[in-house]
């Protein structure tokens, strides 16, 4: 049995959004205590020095990463990207796949589950999968290949639920597609979360996609019906169902700062969630990459096919966090739930995103909090070089 004590912490409370002075003790990767007391004398000790301590954060909406994509890649790569988001501060992830043809998803689903059904500790580990496609409205498709864009099938669940359990399970949809209700009943029994995504809907619609049991709206804004003052769509929906979560990409691309804004004053303080929905770009050169099915540049960090729409981002999490910051012009701490906490919750991962007693020891070690660098990364106790 592995015992690591780390002292010498200012340790982020999630409740208060306040650092506190206190030890973190771990055994086997999860946290045993978080006090002021002295670690006992069979605990390996690391001296944090008096650095700040937050949670890992929790990204469950990214394709890819360093030059990698959940839809493309293999067990291997697999491997390499949990690793990549590790070394960046992500420590957990929902690995996100876009519209494909169906052998094609399970292929991905089978090379993504070895990574995923044990535990990981020289990177991020993988909570469960994220379906952004295929059924998806082909009139807001995004960067979506509509060929590989289908109606909601019972069927498809089935074959997808089977290979991606066990849980948490996501899937992004439009409600209004033909089949949508049945799907989103059906995938709530399996103990999946349902977000709308890549939707016309109506406000109405929405609002009775929520009642079925969509409980997120995915990549709020981007490729769904506007605000109209007197057709308010599926965005107005999002922003004023206190009971359901909104994706949020913290670029300053997708969404002007003064929109970041919006959702934070129109959002319950646990409902807000930052995203990347990144693409194999993020934290790789600019150059020409694939996502969806479709063709994608990448130039100075933003990502657009070949029409101008964007694909995906090169943002990663932690930055997500400081634009945030910068955006709204938040303390440090007043951000930090977005990225950690609240998308725990959204996908029903309840063993991470806060530092307490029971949750999986996976924290960043930041260096100055008054501008945050990353310091140093742990997962289940485990520094990642």
């Amino acid at each position: 049995m592995k015992k690591i004590a780390f002292i010498n912490g200012k340790v982020f409370n999630t409740d208060e959004e306040s650092f506190v002075n206190a030890n973190i003790l771990c055994e086997d990767g999860y946290i045993t205590d978080i006090s002021s007391a002295s670690a006992p004398s069979d605990y390996i000790v690391v001296d944090l020095r008096g650095k700040h301590v937050i949670p890992g954060l929790i990204d469950v909406h990214t394709h890819g990463i360093a030059g990698c994509d959940f839809n493309f890649a293999d067990e291997k790569q697999v491997a390499d990207m949990c690793r990549a988001y590790a070394k960046h501060g992500t420590t957990s992830i929902m690995a996100t796949l876009a519209s494909a043809p169906m052998p094609s998803l399970v292929n991905s689903i089978f090379a993504i589950n070895p990574n995923r059904l044990e535990s990981k500790n020289d990177g991020a580990n993988i909570l469960g999968i994220h379906l952004e496609g295929r059924y998806l409205n082909p009139e807001k498709k995004g960067a979506h290949n509509i060929e590989y864009l289908a109606l909601p099938s019972l069927e498809e669940l089935d074959s997808l639920a089977q290979s991606m359990l066990p849980a948490p399970m996501h899937f992004s949809l439009a409600p209004e597609l033909e089949g949508a209700e049945a799907f989103i009943k059906k995938a709530k029994e399996y103990g999946a979360t349902v977000g709308i995504a890549h939707t016309s809907a109506t406000y109405e619609k929405a609002l009775e996609a929520v009642r079925w049991g969509a409980s997120a709206f995915t990549h709020t804004f981007n490729a769904m019906t506007p605000i109209h003052h007197r057709m308010p769509g599926a965005t107005v929906c999002a922003l004023t169902n206190d009971s359901s979560y909104a994706e949020a990409i913290c670029d300053g691309m997708h969404l002007h700062p003064a929109i970041i804004r919006l959702i934070y004053k129109s959002k319950p303080r646990d409902k807000m969630v930052l995203i990347t929905d990144s693409l194999a770009a993020a934290t790789w050169p600019d150059g020409e990459y694939d996502i969806a099915g479709t063709h994608v540049y990448v130039k100075d960090g933003v990502a657009t096919d070949i029409n101008g729409t964007l694909a995906g981002s090169t943002l990663t999490l932690f930055q997500g966090v400081k634009n945030m910051v910068k955006f709204l012009k938040l303390p440090f701490n007043r951000a930090i739930k977005y990225a950690t906490i609240n998308p725990a919750r959204m996908v029903g991962a309840e063993f991470v995103g806060k530092l307490e007693k029971n949750y999986r020891a996976d924290f960043i070690v930041l260096g100055d909090i008054n501008d945050p660098t990353i310091d140093t990364v742990y997962v289940g106790g485990n520094k990642i070089d």
